[in-house]
């Protein structure tokens, strides 16, 4: 089931656990002051920015792959 998580779902699904988490706490009454907020604001922002900088790219062609003429084009 994870295979299929791409990176682009996976922020949306972080942001909005996010959202549903301030609405909450809105809802509750939690009274948030600008520095609470732009605190709370940054280190909502880091998991995403960490799972852009880290998530696996494409994979350069291994010796073998080039040796043995894995990509053969027409």
């Amino acid at each position: 089931m994870l295979k299929n998580l791409t990176r682009a779902k996976l922020i949306q699904v972080w942001f909005a656990a996010v959202v549903l988490v301030v609405v909450a706490l809105f809802a509750l009454g939690a009274s948030v002051t600008l520095t609470t907020g732009a605190i709370l604001l940054a280190l909502c922002l880091v998991p995403p920015i960490m799972t852009l900088m880290l998530w696996p790219g494409d994979q350069p062609p291994t010796v073998r792959d080039v040796l043995g003429g894995a990509d053969r084009r027409d």
